[in-house]
């Protein structure tokens, strides 16, 4: 769950790559962690609320820190930052959103502030972003004859509409006095942000 300072853990082998990531969130309203390797993130992670994640590292990799992060059971929001062209194997990868490099500060500073708010959410709404996110990442990389042939995207479709009727099942089933008492109670709390 985020903090009244966020934490961001920037995780990259290439010291320069961190370095320059740190940048984007000087200021103050940032508290910043680094790590250059994946045995120092794991090191670190229990005290980040984001964690910026390279995906490809010697020793381990991000998909080994990734799987650990979701292994601990930590509520921590995961964005992968890599180099790496993401390919139908991200399916079943658990990370929140897929960022390909470069990245400008712009773009990293609007990914947290996203993961941020997304961390306020229930699971169900966490995990419908990430599958959005992996669809639309897909669906940017690969051809539409890729995507039809994918089995991986197929699952991720198929997964999509199965949160999207359980979230109007939800919608639904509230009656209009407790779906406004909810809107109103969202409404207090960003008021009182």
């Amino acid at each position: 769950m985020a903090t009244a300072q966020p934490t961001v853990l920037l995780v990259d082998d290439e010291r320069d790559v961190v370095d320059v990531y740190a940048l984007a969130f000087t200021g103050g309203e940032y508290t910043v962690l680094k790590a250059y390797s994946g045995e120092e993130a794991l090191e670190k992670v229990d005290d980040a609320d984001i964690v910026l994640l390279d995906r490809r590292m010697p020793g381990l990799s991000g998909q080994d820190v990734l799987d650990e992060i979701r292994n601990r059971g930590l509520d921590v929001r995961v964005a992968m930052v890599t180099a790496v062209d993401p390919d139908f194997d991200i399916a079943d990868m658990d990370f929140d959103t897929y960022l390909t490099k470069p990245v400008s500060d712009d773009e990293l500073r609007a990914t947290v502030d996203e993961l941020l708010t997304l961390s306020e959410y229930d699971e169900q709404v966490r995990e419908r972003f990430a599958v959005a996110e992996k669809l639309a990442v897909l669906e940017a990389e690969k051809t539409e004859n890729e995507l039809n042939a994918s089995a991986e995207y197929a699952q991720l479709q198929a997964r999509a509409a199965e949160l999207d009727a359980k979230s109007s099942e939800t919608f639904g089933s509230m009656t209009t006095e407790t779906f406004e008492k909810a809107l109103s109670e969202l409404d207090d709390g960003a008021d009182t942000e």
